[in-house]
Formats: C-alpha cells, sequence, structure tokens
C-alpha cells in the first residue's frame, strides 16, 4: 500500500508543481520557467517518494515498466490508478487556490491543461500532436528504463532534466504531456475543450510507452 500511496503523491507532487506555476506564474516564469517546472516537480517526487514506488508517477512509464516485464500487470493496474487520482486530486487543488485570486478564477480559464488544433498555442493539427507525444514519450521512457537499471545515484536529475527538455520541444504543439495522468486531472476539472481532446494524451503518450518497454525488452535479448 504504501507504494501506492507513494504513487499518489508523486503525481500530485508534479501536477501542483507543472500546472501549478502554468495557472498562478506563467508570465513572470515565462515559457522555460514552465517547463523546468514540471521538470523540478519530476525530481522533487523521485527524490522523494523514489525509494518506495519507483516514482513512476505516470502511466506510461508504468506501462513501459510492464511491457518490458519489470513488473506485473496486477501491480501496474494499482500503480496507474493511484496517479490519475493524484493528478486529478492536484488540479482540484490549483483551483482552489486560484480561486483565492482578486476577483476570482473558473476553471474554464484554465488549469495548464494540454490541447491541439486551432485556438491552441500554434494551432497544430491532431497528427502532429500524436506524433510528437508518441516520439516523445517513447524517448523519455526509454530514458527511465535504461537509467533505472543501474545504479546511478544521479537518475532523478537525468530524467527530471530530460522532460524539461522535451517539453520546450512539445511545449507550443500540445503543450507537452508525456504523461496520460498529468494530462487527465487538468482536463476533469476544466472541462469542455480540454476534456474532448484528452483522449490523445491518454493513447498516444501511452503507446509511446508501452513501445519503449517493448524494444528495451527484446534490445536485452541476444
Amino acid at each position: 500500500m504504501r507504494k501506492y500511496i507513494a504513487e499518489l503523491l508523486g503525481t500530485f507532487v508534479l501536477v501542483f508543481v507543472g500546472c501549478g506555476t502554468v495557472t498562478f506564474a506563467s508570465n513572470a516564469a515565462g515559457s522555460v520557467g514552465v517547463v523546468l517546472a514540471f521538470g523540478l516537480g519530476l525530481m522533487i517526487s523521485i527524490y522523494t517518494f523514489g525509494p518506495i514506488s519507483g516514482s513512476h508517477v505516470n502511466p506510461a512509464v508504468t506501462l513501459g515498466m510492464l511491457c518490458s516485464g519489470r513488473m506485473s500487470g496486477k501491480e501496474a493496474g494499482k500503480y496507474i490508478a493511484a496517479q490519475f487520482i493524484g493528478a486529478t486530486l492536484a488540479a482540484l487543488v490549483i483551483l482552489l487556490i486560484a480561486k483565492g485570486m482578486a476577483g476570482g478564477y473558473s476553471a474554464t480559464n484554465g488549469l495548464g491543461q494540454n490541447g491541439y488544433g486551432v485556438g491552441y498555442m500554434r494551432g497544430f493539427n491532431v497528427w502532429s500532436a500524436i506524433l510528437f507525444e508518441v516520439i516523445a514519450t517513447y524517448l523519455f521512457v526509454r530514458l527511465i528504463l535504461e537509467v533505472t537499471a543501474s545504479d546511478i545515484k544521479t537518475g532523478g536529475l537525468i530524467i527530471g532534466l530530460a522532460l524539461s527538455a522535451l517539453l520546450i520541444l512539445g511545449l507550443f504543439v500540445t503543450g507537452g504531456s508525456l504523461n496520460p495522468a498529468r494530462s487527465f486531472g487538468p482536463a476533469l476539472v476544466v472541462g469542455g475543450k480540454a476534456l474532448s481532446q484528452v483522449w490523445l494524451f491518454l493513447v498516444a503518450p501511452s503507446i509511446g510507452g508501452a513501445l519503449a518497454g517493448l524494444c528495451y525488452k527484446y534490445s536485452l535479448k541476444k
């Protein structure tokens, strides 16, 4: 049970720091500040909860671990459930804090949700969004599988910086998801267009994560 609670809390931290920065401080932080917030949020999660659960805090990472043979389906299902709960709770807390702004705040103003198409960032179409999310998540999860296979004390730093680098690349394409739970929590709270588009951020990163796991597994076979 400690592992699943750690995954819930770790995902909460990632979404709270990353999406909270978008909601509260995007103007001051700028694009680079936003992507660094997600990377630093992930580093906090890894160094705080990694010794307990491995700090996947991302269903795509858990799917990678499952497809690589490094965890069971039953355990993976519990990890993923905890991650979605943690992300949703973080989005709700962000909204609760945001409502304390002068003049109040509505979820429709945004909570760092991902998206695509006309009206979102630079208007990349659905196929561009899918391609980016699959490839970027593949690279991210494959890195995690390689790093966590060795006793590398700086693993959290490497993984956090990798997330920031990939988010810089995709910030204006989809807002940079690479994580179904991170996308689901804000989309559920915001509703509307964000919720109608969240399917892409559930499917594409999951494909990327699963492919990374399978490629890692079979690359080890002689």
